[in-house]
């Protein structure tokens, strides 16, 4: 529940609020009959009484429908659960702002009625998928073999994900609403309105599509297929269209009960007004679509959704990230390596600016999730009822974040499992239990599912990197003096910050200038690695002791040689 925040939501500074803002602007603005009761309406808003203004003006009691967007024609990649993210994120900031009085519904819409337009790269049975091209993807065999068609396939992969990440949401399939009747008023009054919405389309296309172009896309009584034809004749009263099957005959159909489908910017305008939309938003290489379909919403006698245009994922080249190539991670990828809260995180940072999404970014946002989440708690304990609606942990957790973060970062996590040669969770757990003796899988869920991703990503990218080098004379006296220092404090030492003393001072009193040059070279010659995580709190994790052989190891050469 988000009530009581809405005094501080309406000043929050972070992008999801903003938005939210823009989103109540316009719904004062659709759905209230005059300047007067627009602005009785804010008033009350204004006032924290959006209780009040939904009882005075009973059209905003009517949910507030965000919806998302998604193409079956690929596997589901981050980029889909990026928008269902921010959208949740939005949708969060809205209730905070209204104090939860407007009821909201997330729509996650599959435009699963497509025609298969060619074959993915990253699926088995290709030769098979050739066959159906031009289906509709609810039609097209699933090369998996698990589902009924492709498209059920990569739908219920993505609820599978987005379930599991508890997404409050609705999934809606085009086939289904197509199918049911759900569009078929909107559709008929897109019939009526033909030449309008060609006037639109038309001059937005090259002139060998401008020929044939026709908003409506007939289903093949035949064949089956998705047909791109031109409409012959139109029968507004029948609701009918005529048009040339791919036998060459030609063929009178109603344009209701799934039996065309409209391309897709019409169909995207289609579809917000028969839904009754309210925010949607789209990637930057979507601007002008978001244009063209606008106009059409407003030709269909609707209102365009709230929304913005958020940049695009970069693969590791600084490629656009596609569902059909399978380039850059996919969600499978990130969830074997990292905490779906991360990817959330991830997903928060800057949405109008473009991030390369590769391997290499998962440890660094988990550990920025766990110090974001460790300050929004901070400032919850030592703050009178304060909540940091600004801190993006508010965000990725929909206005309720765990009220603790585990004891140990994802950084050490990775460098105890190259350091223990750990190969499995029982190990980092004796090492864990002997630092934080209270800490159990079952009471830090998520420091055991830290402890999974660890292994992973050692597995696959550290220990295939790592290499070790021999010291030269001044790091190994520095070495051996440090193993000497470590050795005087008490055998059971678990202060990081006293270890870490220790380290920075032989650091110093070796002449290494800068100091970094010295934490390199402890990362190099004991983890075979250039980067490394604070050695004192990863010692004190690892045991002095352990800590103290790794060190004497690395100063007489034997880790190059193992």
């Amino acid at each position: 529940m988000q009530h009581g925040l809405s005094s501080i939501a309406r000043d929050g500074r972070a992008w999801p609020f903003e938005q939210a803002r823009n989103l109540l602007a316009r719904l004062l603005k659709t759905r209230l009959n005059d300047d007067a009761e627009r602005d009785l309406a804010a008033s009350l808003l204004q006032k924290g009484k959006a209780d009040e203004a939904v009882t005075t003006f009973p059209a905003l009691g009517r949910a507030v429908i965000f919806e998302t967007g998604y193409g079956p024609s690929g596997l589901p990649h981050i980029g889909t659960f990026g928008e269902v993210a921010r959208t949740s994120m939005v949708r969060a900031a809205f209730r905070a702002l209204t104090d939860d009085h407007l009821p909201t519904r997330l729509v996650c819409f599959s435009d699963d009625m497509d025609g298969l337009r060619k074959v993915p790269d990253n699926v088995p049975n290709k030769e098979m998928l050739a066959e159906d091209l031009g289906k509709p993807l609810t039609v097209v065999r699933d090369p998996f073999g698990e589902h009924d068609s492709f498209g059920r396939h990569n739908n219920a992969r993505l609820r599978a994900f987005l379930d599991s990440f508890g997404f409050d949401y609705e999934f809606l399939s085009a086939t289904d609403c197509y199918r049911s009747g759900r569009f078929d008023e909107t559709l008929l009054k897109a019939l009526a309105r033909f030449d309008e919405i060609q006037a639109v389309m038309l001059p937005t296309l090259g002139p060998d599509r401008r020929a044939t172009y026709s908003p409506f896309l007939p289903v093949s009584p035949t064949t089956g297929r998705v047909l791109q034809v031109p409409t012959l004749e139109r029968n507004v009263e029948r609701g009918t269209i005529v048009f040339e099957d791919e036998n060459g005959q030609r063929v009178e159909q109603s344009v209701t009960g799934g039996l065309v489908k409209m391309q897709w910017k019409p169909d995207w305008a289609m579809r917000w007004v028969a839904l009754g939309v309210d925010y949607e938003m789209a990637g930057k290489d979507l601007i002008d679509s978001v244009k063209v379909s606008s106009r059409i919403a407003r030709i269909l006698g609707g209102e365009p959704p709230e929304g913005f245009n958020y940049e695009l994922f970069l693969d590791e080249n600084g490629e656009k990230i596609s569902k059909s190539k399978g380039n850059g991670l996919t969600m499978e990828d990130w969830l074997r390596y990292g905490a779906p809260e991360s990817l959330a995180y991830y997903m928060f940072q800057s949405p109008k600016s473009a991030k390369k999404l590769h391997f290499d970014v998962v440890p660094k946002a988990t550990d920025e999730y766990l110090q974001q989440l460790d300050a929004y708690n901070r400032t919850v304990t030592e703050g009178a009822n304060a909540t940091p609606i600004e801190n993006p942990v508010w965000h990725v957790h929909n206005g309720q974040p765990p009220k603790k973060g585990p004891p140990v970062t994802f950084g050490l996590m990775l460098n105890l499992v190259s350091a223990a040669n750990a190969a499995d969770k029982a190990t980092l757990w004796g090492f864990l239990s002997r630092y934080a003796p209270d800490a159990t899988p079952q009471s830090e869920p998520l420091l055991d599912r830290l402890a999974g991703y660890a292994l992973n990503y050692y597995e696959d990218f550290v220990r295939p990197a790592k290499q070790f080098r021999l010291p030269d004379p001044r790091e190994k006296a520095a070495l051996e003096d440090l193993a000497t220092r470590l050795k005087a404090l008490p055998a059971d030492c678990k202060d990081g910050e006293l270890i870490q003393n220790e380290v920075y001072a032989v650091g110093k009193d070796h002449g290494f200038e800068p100091l970094r040059a010295w934490f390199g070279a402890l990362y190099e010659v004991l983890l075979g690695q250039t980067q490394g995580p604070r050695f004192g709190s990863f010692a004190a994790i690892f045991g002095l002791d352990r800590t103290v052989a790794l060190i004497e190891q690395g100063a007489r050469g034997e880790l190059v040689a193992g």
